[in-house]
């Protein structure tokens, strides 16, 4: 089984899998229909080459072909989650790390900054308010404008990387059908995107604001000296509990280092974040 892309069946075949929602099955006419749609108004392919492509995928199993019923095997299931986290965005995982960083920095420094300078209860949450919203707006739009930036750009690069794949092919009916379904699939690709962008943006200002906000709250509205203990406790938890065990699951790394590695950040972007506060 091989997932290079060198030819139609090859780009019918990401087409078939980027396709599939749970439960993973669907009817032959309909996914034919949603392959069509693609095309648009441009005759890519007919329905013979998505029957060749289906008799190949069913011999590499990586689906069930039962009579007009289409379903994706275990193997095929994996791929085609691969397949849609790489072109489609659907993991927000950088949005999700920055929310949870960011939040509990933030949540940390106005806890402390409102410990040790002894701030009254209107001006605390206040800055409070002021703090993580502009935090939240601010990774909002960062994500969103960078996210969007750079996942154009790579699909412009994987563009120019399977153009020239499938550009070498010597049939000249098939290569030219290859080189207008790509060109329409990286039409629907950008549109999907754009919208995935949006959606981990609005993910990552809500994470941000949310995990400041718990504890500021609780800090705010407990009495001393409990207020500081849970508050404290909480941003612990969200650290150590959720931040680095959330990062070393997606990022394949042992959590001892990635809880060294965030320890280490987040002592210094709050030791930084009051040293400047004093001037």
């Amino acid at each position: 089984m091989s997932f290079e892309v060198q030819d139609l069946p090859d780009l019918i075949r990401i087409i078939i899998l980027l396709g599939f929602r749970k439960p993973y099955i669907t009817e032959k006419k309909v996914l034919k229909k949603r392959i069509f749609k693609i095309c648009s108004h441009h005759l890519c392919i007919d329905s013979n080459d998505i029957d060749k492509t289906l008799i190949e995928m069913n011999s590499e199993g990586l689906i069930f072909l039962r009579d007009e019923k289409i379903e994706l095997t275990k193997l095929g299931t994996k791929i085609s989650k691969e397949w849609r986290n790489f072109l489609i965005k659907r993991e927000p995982i950088l949005e999700v790390i920055a929310g949870l960083t960011d939040g509990s920095i933030t949540g940390l420094v106005v806890i402390l900054s409102a410990f040790i300078g002894r701030l009254a209860f209107e001006t605390a949450i206040f800055a409070a308010f002021l703090t993580l919203v502009v935090v939240a707006i601010t990774n909002f739009s960062s994500f969103f404008l960078g996210g969007v930036t750079e996942d154009l750009s790579e699909i412009i690069t994987l563009q120019n990387l399977l153009h020239f794949s499938l550009s070498d092919h010597p049939d000249k009916k098939e290569r030219d059908k290859s080189l207008k379904l790509l060109e329409e699939l990286l039409t629907l690709l950008k549109e999907k995107v754009r919208y995935n962008n949006i959606i981990s943006a609005i993910v990552c200002g809500i994470t941000t604001f949310a995990t400041g906000a718990l504890p500021i709250m609780i800090f705010l509205l407990l009495p001393l000296p409990i207020n500081v203990i849970l508050s404290l406790s909480i941003v612990c938890a969200i650290i150590g509990i959720f931040l680095v065990k959330y990062r070393s699951k997606q990022s394949k790394v042992n959590w001892k280092i990635t809880l060294f590695e965030t320890l280490i950040i987040i002592l210094i972007a709050v030791i930084a974040s009051l040293i400047l506060g004093q001037f």
